[in-house]
């Protein structure tokens, strides 16, 4: 999060793969309401008197009310804010903030009657407030509250809480304010790629009797990368073969932007029409590109049809029943996910419409028909904006929970989708990577699904700076399973994040995509074996052509190979026949 009111810094990483040496970053969370809250991250910080071992020393009353200290049946220690009268009446500490630094905020909360939402807000020298992070806290139970703020400038903060419910007292504990360099965040990720996206391999030459081949030639190349990242295509690809010749050799993995959409595929009632949709997937599955399924239906009205809208309750769901029937039948074993009910955070269509448990029973019948493949809830701001408060991670997961708690739904394969629509200049890096935390905490598989990226003045370096920072930071994120780009070239009417213009050369932003599509993938590498036969070697996970070349006859043995997680640190004996 950046100060408001002031001209955003444009952070800039470099390509350097030198490591600054930086305190680990903490990618721990939990969306769970827990009895005892869990330790201060990073041991507080630059937090005085976190844990409140020391009581309440170090923090004062913001105000008006009170501050006590509880204790639990345990013997924990916290803090309690009560008497209050105003939403920020709470407690306080003073910190200093250094310009160009991120601050990794965590705090554990509750409330002590029913449940609201909490917030994090840093009050400047100046007056500014900065929210810096929320959660809906809840009473007997605590909550972590993870967020943090970007430094414009230097100076001095404290660290408040806002509830809206001032009758509640607010309880905290184990509070943590961590300070990193820009350089120390980019070495996270690249720490956290080496750790999610790499494993190191030895592979030794052997003739067919056991001995190892001295000096034997390793040419190694990858082949096909198992992390899906992709990009949107549109009706345009059908009739263009530059946008084919530019799309096919980048991208594996695609969504298109409207053409299976309800509107798409069924403009007048009763008259279905697949035509253009069917034609995109002959396509890609000719170029061996793997489809998300977007959507089954749009929980926003603004995006029904005119006929759909004036449609009776009865009337709807019989057309929504013949509507998801059509299109997962249709497409079941070609799509490798579903977008079942989109946006369903914001917009509540269908439930207004045909009840509260409208959404969780399409999830159900989409299961029905298509068991095998992964259900998705697709929602926007959730890591994008902080101050979205319907869309926050918790929020998130409590309607995701819903639907899959509904009868019938407990077998589904469940997929976190996160759209990535940032319109708003610089990208709060803070809060995408502790939602990504949050949400990562349950397990499930997140994909970023509609990634783009805009910016008021149209600078396109600058538009291609912040791109490869969101996409940096999903791609190192160890919750994050797969990313797809909502752009493409000016001739398919792109209009946001624009990749190649009208002659399909590359924009700035074509240039980071293409940067980062060459540096996720191992380079062809020739190698030369010890005097074991061996080598060492760290690869991407995904498929490998590998070449053995016999130094003596010079002849040439091929292999294949799969990098996984689950084989680094493995010895792989390939046996060459002399």
């Amino acid at each position: 999060m950046v100060f408001r009111g002031f001209s955003p810094l444009h952070l800039s990483f470099t390509d350097a793969v030198c490591r600054i040496h930086a305190v680990s970053y903490d990618y721990s969370a939990t969306t769970e309401c827990l009895i005892e809250p869990q330790r201060a991250q990073y041991g507080g910080g630059i937090i005085t008197n976190p844990d409140f071992t020391h009581g309440i020393q170090g923090w004062t009353v913001f105000g008006q009310g009170a501050v006590k200290e509880g204790i639990s049946n345990s013997g924990n220690r916290y803090i309690v804010a009560h008497g209050r009268s105003h939403p920020l009446d709470s407690i306080s500490q003073q910190v200093q903030l250094e310009k160009g630094k991120l601050y990794s905020f965590s705090a554990w909360v509750q409330i002590n009657g029913g449940r609201g939402n909490v917030a994090a807000v840093f009050k400047m020298s100046h007056g500014e407030l900065v929210r810096g992070g929320h959660v809906t806290a809840r009473n007997g139970c605590w909550s972590l509250l993870k967020g943090g703020v970007y430094a414009n400038i230097s100076s001095r903060a404290e660290i408040l809480f806002e509830s809206k419910n001032t009758e509640a007292e607010i309880w905290v504990d184990n509070v943590s304010l961590q300070p990193f360099t820009m350089e120390q965040w980019r070495s996270h990720q690249d720490e956290s790629i080496d750790k999610e996206r790499l494993g190191k391999v030895r592979f030794e030459a052997r003739y067919a009797n056991g001995t190892a081949i001295e000096g034997a030639g390793f040419s190694i190349k990858q082949t096909k990368s198992d992390f899906p990242f992709g990009c949107s295509m549109n009706y345009h690809i059908l009739s263009s073969t530059d946008y084919q010749n530019w799309f096919v050799p980048r991208f594996r993995y695609t969504t298109f932007t409207n053409e299976m959409k309800w509107s798409s595929t069924e403009k007048i009632q009763g008259q279905e029409n697949y035509t253009v949709a069917d034609a995109m997937v002959s396509f890609a599955q000719q170029n061996s590109i793997s489809i998300r399924g977007h959507n089954i239906f749009w929980a926003n009205e603004n995006f029904q049809s005119e006929w759909v809208k004036n449609l009776t309750p009865d009337e709807l769901r019989k057309a929504a029943e013949q509507r998801i029937e059509s299109v997962v039948s249709k497409y079941k074993g070609k799509v490798i996910a579903w977008d079942v009910m989109n946006e369903n955070l914001h917009y509540h269509f269908f439930e207004d419409k045909l009840g509260e448990n409208a959404s969780a029973e399409y999830y159900a019948r989409a299961y029905q028909l298509d068991p095998s493949t992964t259900m998705f809830m697709n929602e926007y701001n959730t890591i994008e904006d902080s101050r979205d408060e319907k869309a926050n991670p918790l929020n998130y997961m409590t309607k995701l929970d819903e639907i899959l708690s509904y009868p019938g739904n407990q077998g589904i394969s469940a997929g976190i989708g996160l759209q990535g629509h940032f319109n708003s200049g610089q990208p709060d890096l803070l809060h995408m990577r502790t939602a990504l935390d949050s949400l990562g905490s349950t397990g499930l598989p997140i994909w970023l699904t509609e990634v783009n990226v805009v910016v008021d003045d149209k600078n396109q370096t600058v538009q291609a700076e912040y791109l490869e920072q969101v996409l940096r930071e999903g791609y190192s994120h160890p919750a994050v399973k797969g990313i797809i780009m909502f752009a493409g070239p000016a001739n398919a009417e792109f209009d946001k994040t624009v990749l190649a213009d009208k002659d399909f050369k590359n924009t700035p932003a074509g240039d980071v995509v293409d940067k980062l599509i060459d540096e996720w993938k191992f380079q062809t590498k020739e190698i030369k074996a010890d005097g074991k036969g061996s080598i060492e070697i760290p690869l991407f996970h995904g498929d490998y052509n590998i070449t053995v070349k016999d130094p003596v006859s010079s002849s040439l043995t091929a292999f294949s190979y799969k990098m996984t997680k689950e084989v680094t640190g493995d010895t792989v004996h390939l046996r060459i026949n002399a």
